[in-house]
C-alpha cells in the first residue's frame, strides 16, 4: 500500500489542475438552460474513470440528467463496493458575493475556490484518482468497484430510483461507498452514521386578481404577502417547536448513550456562532445545538417572495406571494406523511381572504441519524439493493458548500484519496 500513497502523494499538483477541469463546467441541475453543461460534465466523468483503468464505462440518458456508471470487476471472490457521488452543483446566486468567479478554481494558501469544490465534485474526485493510483502500481484493486455518479442530487435525484430499480442487477454491490458528508473538524476522520430525511414544499397565495395600487386599495384587502408571514410564522411556537399537528408522532427520540456521546465531542457554542457570524444561537428548546442539528426534525422557510423586489420603490399590493418550506426528518418520519400533515395545516390556517396552494417539490427518507443534512438516495439503495451505506466524507461545514465562495482544503482532498485506497484494501479483508 506504501507505493500507492507515495504515488498519491506524488501526483498533487496534476490532481488538482485535473479537478480544476471538472470545476469549470457550470453543471447546475436547477436550471434548464445548463442542460449542455450537464452533459458536457458527465462526459468528463466518463472520460476520467476511463483513463482511471475502468473497463466498462456508460452514459446512460434520463428524463432528466445523465448517469454515468462504470465497473472493474476483476477481483473474483472479493466484495464489491458502489461509488456513489454527483456531479451537479447548486445555482451560484448571489454572484455579487463571489470573491472570485465561481467556475473559474481559484487556489488560495491551501484551499480551492470554486461552486462544487467541496459539494460534490472534490469529493467524488478523490475516489476516481485512489481507483487510478491503485491500477498504476498495481494493475488492479483489491476489490470490485463500481461507480454510480448522477447529475440531480441537488435537485432531489428525480431520475436516479427509478434508474436503481431497472439496474439492480447491473448496481448490485456489497456496500455504497460515499463522500458528500463532512468531517466533524479538520483532520479528525469521520464516519457519519445517519442523515435527516427531507420535505420539501411551496405555498402559493394569491389574492386579488392583479396587483393593486396600495394607496387606492391599501387597508380594503388582504396583502398576500402580509398573510403568507402571519402563517410562516405560526409554524413554530415560543420554545421553537413545530406547530403542525401530528408532526413529532413517529420522532425517533435519541438514546441517553447517544446524548452522552455527543457530549463527549469538543464543541463550542460561541465558536459554532461566531463562526457564521451570530451573537448567540437559538432552536428547540430542551436540546443542544449538536441534538437539534444532528437528530431532531426542523421546518425553515428557504425563500420568500412576491409583489415588488426590483431597485426603488412600487406602491402595489401583491396578487401573489410564495414561499418555499423545507423540513429535515428523522427515523420514523415518513415525507409523505408529513407533506400531508403540512397541507393540511397550511390549508387550515388560510384565511378566506386570499387562496391557497400548496405543492410538493421534492423529499428524501431519513436513515437512522445523525447528520443534519439529506441524501435521500442513501435510503433508495437501503430499499432497492439492501446494500447498506458508508458515509466518509472529506469536507467541512465551514466550506461554504450552497453558498458564495465555497472552498474544498486540499490537505484533506489529497488525505481523501489517501482514505479511500485503504478503504478499498481494509474492504477486501
Amino acid at each position: 500500500m506504501q507505493d500507492v500513497i507515495t504515488f498519491i502523494k506524488e501526483n498533487r499538483e496534476s490532481y488538482i489542475e485535473e479537478l480544476k477541469e471538472l470545476l469549470r463546467i457550470p453543471s447546475i441541475s436547477a436550471i434548464p438552460e445548463h442542460k449542455n453543461d450537464m452533459q458536457r460534465a458527465a462526459e468528463m466523468v466518463s472520460d476520467k474513470l476511463k483513463l482511471a483503468g475502468l473497463n466498462k464505462v456508460k452514459i446512460f440518458q434520463t428524463e432528466g440528467h445523465p448517469i454515468v456508471y462504470g465497473e472493474w470487476l476483476g477481483a473474483p471472490g472479493k466484495p464489491t463496493v458502489l461509488v456513489y457521488g454527483h456531479y451537479d452543483v447548486q445555482p451560484v446566486d448571489p454572484i455579487e458575493l463571489w470573491d472570485s468567479d465561481p467556475f473559474e478554481p481559484v487556489v488560495k494558501g491551501n484551499k480551492i475556490f470554486a461552486r462544487g469544490a467541496t459539494d460534490d465534485k472534490g469529493q467524488l474526485f478523490m475516489h476516481i484518482k485512489s481507483v487510478e493510483a491503485c491500477f498504476k502500481k498495481h494493475g488492479s484493486l483489491p476489490v470490485n468497484v463500481k461507480f454510480c455518479i448522477e447529475g440531480e442530487e441537488e435537485i432531489g435525484s428525480p431520475s436516479l430510483g427509478s434508474f436503481i430499480s431497472t439496474q439492480k442487477e447491473m448496481l448490485k454491490c456489497d456496500t455504497v461507498l460515499v463522500s458528500d458528508t463532512s468531517l466533524y473538524a479538520p483532520g479528525l476522520p469521520t464516519i457519519t452514521y445517519g442523515l435527516r430525511g427531507l420535505c420539501y414544499m411551496e405555498i402559493e397565495l394569491t389574492g386579488p386578481n392583479r396587483d393593486l395600487h396600495s394607496g387606492t386599495y391599501g387597508g380594503a384587502v388582504d396583502n398576500p404577502i402580509n398573510v403568507l408571514a402571519r402563517m410562516i410564522a405560526k409554524l413554530h411556537d415560543k420554545n421553537g417547536k413545530i406547530t403542525i399537528p401530528g408532526f413529532y408522532d413517529t420522532v425517533l427520540q435519541l438514546t441517553k448513550a447517544e446524548r452522552e456521546n455527543f457530549k463527549k465531542l469538543k464543541f463550542s457554542e460561541k465558536a459554532y456562532a461566531k463562526e457564521i457570524g451570530l451573537a448567540e444561537l437559538t432552536g428547540e428548546k430542551g436540546y443542544t445545538t449538536l441534538e437539534r442539528t444532528w437528530a431532531r426534525p426542523t421546518l425553515d422557510c428557504n425563500g420568500i417572495y412576491g409583489g415588488w423586489t426590483g431597485a426603488g420603490a412600487k406602491t402595489v399590493i401583491a396578487s401573489k406571494a410564495t414561499a418555499k418550506i423545507s423540513m429535515r426528518l428523522v427515523p420514523h418520519q415518513d415525507p409523505k406523511k408529513i407533506e400531508k400533515l403540512f397541507t393540511k395545516y397550511i390549508k387550515e390556517i388560510t384565511p378566506r381572504t386570499v387562496k391557497v396552494k400548496v405543492t410538493a417539490l421534492h423529499g428524501g427518507q431519513p436513515v437512522i441519524t445523525p447528520l443534519g443534512g439529506s441524501i435521500p438516495v442513501i435510503a433508495t439503495f437501503f430499499q432497492l439493493l439492501k446494500a447498506p451505506s458508508v458515509l466518509m466524507g472529506l469536507g467541512l461545514n465551514t466550506e461554504n458548500l450552497h453558498s458564495p465562495n465555497e472552498h474544498f482544503d486540499l490537505n484533506h482532498f489529497m488525505l481523501g484519496i489517501q482514505s479511500s485506497a485503504y478503504f478499498f484494501e481494509e474492504y477486501a479483508k
